[in-house]
């Protein structure tokens, strides 16, 4: 009988499919290397434009800030005006309320019954002292000074009779309160 050895030859095929699987596995590895490389400069390129984007950001933030910050003082600004405006106006306004006052109140006067001795104005608040023929004559001011545009009310504060020349007249004091529009 003739024997024929087959081992080497299958123990080439064995050392043959060896030498293919490790090319096979070099192969993937370095496939999986270039790969993992690819995606590693993908991430960088991708992480610099991200910090370039941050920067050109951050730059736009202050510029911004700066931005805001003239806004505020505008607006600070704008606000000290209208406040000194509306100061300016409400002074205008009243600038001729006391010659407007003081002349309707001279028509309110009875000339012959009442003489004015003194008015002063504090705040709202203005007070009238003066001599009346007799306390009818005084009730009569009081009523004409209710219809008056300037006057809220009118209180009687004090009333009494003084002797004078030998003539018994009424001495009076009254408050009155005002109101700025007319």
């Amino acid at each position: 009988m003739i024997r024929i050895n087959l081992l080497p030859y299958v123990e080439k095929k064995k050392k043959e499919d060896t030498k293919a699987e490790l090319f096979v596995f070099a192969g993937v590895i370095l496939l999986f290397l270039v790969l993992l490389g690819s995606v590693a400069a993908y991430m960088i390129v991708t992480i610099g434009g991200l910090e370039t984007d941050i920067e050109k950001s951050e730059q736009r933030l202050v510029v911004l800030n700066k931005v805001v910050g003239e806004v505020e003082t505008f607006k600070a600004d704008k606000m000290q005006m209208e406040k000194k405006l509306s100061i300016i106006q409400r002074l205008e306004e009243n600038r001729l309320y006391p010659v407007r006052m003081l002349d309707q109140f001279t028509s309110l006067v009875p000339v012959k019954d009442i003489w004015l001795e003194k008015i002063a104005e504090a705040g709202t608040e203005l007070t009238v002292e003066g001599m009346a023929r007799d306390s009818i004559a005084v009730a009569r001011f009081m009523k004409s000074l209710e219809t008056a545009s300037f006057i809220k009310s009118v209180d009687l504060v004090s009333s009494k009779q003084k002797d004078l020349s030998g003539h018994k007249l009424q001495q009076f004091t009254l408050k009155c309160i005002t109101r700025r529009s007319m």
